[in-house]
C-alpha cells in the first residue's frame, strides 16, 4: 500500500472498500442487492429459454429482448458476486488484471446495453410507423448485423481504455479504490501520472455511445408519438402509448443514472462518495432487475408463456 510521497509500481494487487462511508452497514445493503441479482438472473433466464424455445417469439422484436436479456446476466455477474464478496466475507483484495477484466466486461455490456435499446427503440419505430413493412424491412438477416455491429462497437471503443491504462499508467498513488467495483475513472484517479489522455478517451466514449444512442432513441420515440396520436381507434392508441410509456421509462432511469454516476466522477466533488457509488451500482444492477418485468410481463406473448411453463 502506498503512502504519502510515496508511490507503487505496477502493483499487482487492488483493494476495493466498497461503499465509502458505510462500511458498518454494508452487510445490510447486500441483502436487496443480492436479491436483486438474483431476480434479474431468474427474470432473464426465463425469458431467454422462452424465447428460444417458443418458434412464435422469432421475431426481431423478442431477439433483441433476448439479446438484452443475455447482456443483463453478463452485467450483473460481473459486479455482483465480488461486491457481495466485500460486504459479506470482507474479501476486499483484487489481482489487477482480474480489476481490467472486469472494467472491460462491465463497460463493453453497459455500451452493448445502450445498443441495443437503441435497436428496440427502432424496431418499435418501424412497427408502428411502417407496420406493412415491418417484415420485409427487419429481417433476420438485418437482426443478426445490428447484433454484431453492436458489439463489434462495444469492444472497438472499450479496448483501448484498457491498453492505456495497461501500457501507460505504471505508478500509482494508491491500491486501495473508493468504489464496490472496478470502474474506469476509479482505477484512472489512483495513478500518479499525467492522466489527461485517460479521461479525454472516457469522455469520448461516453458521449459517442450514450449522445449517439440517447438521441436516435429521442428521435425515434418522438415519430413514434407523432404517429400513434394520429391513429384514428382510441384501443389502439392507448396501447401503443402505454407500450412506448414502459420502454422510455426504462430508458430515462438507465441514462439518468449512468450520466449521473459520469458527471459525479468528473466534477462531483460535493457529492457524498457513498451516494455516488450507490448510484452507481444501482445504475448496473436496476436496469436487469426491471427490464424481465417492463419487456417480459407486459408482453402478451411472453407473458402466455411464463403461465404455461410455470403451470407445467
Amino acid at each position: 500500500m502506498s503512502i504519502s510521497n510515496m508511490t507503487v509500481f505496477m502493483p499487482s494487487v487492488l483493494t476495493l472498500i466498497g461503499i465509502p462511508g458505510l462500511e458498518s452497514v454494508q452487510c445490510w445493503i447486500g441483502i436487496p442487492f443480492c436479491a436483486m441479482y438474483l431476480f434479474a438472473l431468474f427474470g432473464n433466464s426465463m425469458l431467454l429459454i422462452i424465447i428460444v424455445s417458443e418458434r412464435s417469439l422469432h421475431e426481431p422484436m423478442y431477439i433483441f429482448l433476448g439479446m438484452l436479456g443475455v447482456t443483463d446476466i453478463v452485467l450483473g455477474t460481473s459486479i455482483v458476486p465480488k461486491m457481495l464478496g466485500i460486504f459479506w466475507f470482507h474479501v476486499p483484495e483484487i489481482y489487477f488484471e482480474s480489476c481490467l477484466l472486469q472494467m472491460g466486461f462491465i463497460h463493453t455490456f453497459e455500451c452493448i446495453e445502450s445498443g441495443i435499446l437503441l435497436a428496440m427503440a427502432l424496431d418499435r419505430y418501424v412497427a408502428i410507423c411502417y407496420p406493412l413493412r415491418y417484415t420485409a424491412i427487419l429481417t433476420h438477416q438485418l437482426v443478426t448485423q445490428i447484433g454484431a455491429v453492436v458489439t463489434l462497437r462495444a469492444a472497438i471503443l472499450v479496448a483501448p481504455s484498457l491498453i492505456l491504462i495497461k501500457c501507460r499508467l505504471q505508478f500509482y498513488h494508491t491500491t486501495i479504490i473508493s468504489h464496490s467495483y472496478c470502474e474506469h475513472m476509479a482505477i484512472v484517479k489512483l495513478a500518479a501520472e499525467n492522466v489527461q489522455v485517460n479521461k479525454i478517451y472516457g469522455l469520448f466514449v461516453a458521449f459517442a455511445v450514450a449522445g449517439f444512442d440517447l438521441i436516435f432513441i429521442t428521435l425515434s420515440y418522438i415519430q413514434i408519438f407523432i404517429t400513434v396520436f394520429r391513429l384514428p381507434q382510441k384501443e389502439a392508441r392507448w396501447k401503443a402509448f402505454n407500450t412506448c410509456i414502459a420502454h422510455i421509462c426504462v430508458f430515462l432511469q438507465l441514462y439518468f443514472l449512468a450520466f449521473f454516476s459520469f458527471f459525479t466522477h468528473r466534477f462531483g466533488a460535493h457529492v457524498p462518495p457513498y451516494i455516488h457509488i450507490l448510484f452507481s451500482s444501482l445504475y448496473l444492477l436496476v436496469p436487469p432487475f426491471l427490464n424481465p418485468l417492463v419487456y417480459g410481463a407486459k408482453t402478451k406473448q411472453i407473458r402466455i408463456n411464463v403461465v404455461k411453463m410455470l403451470c407445467s
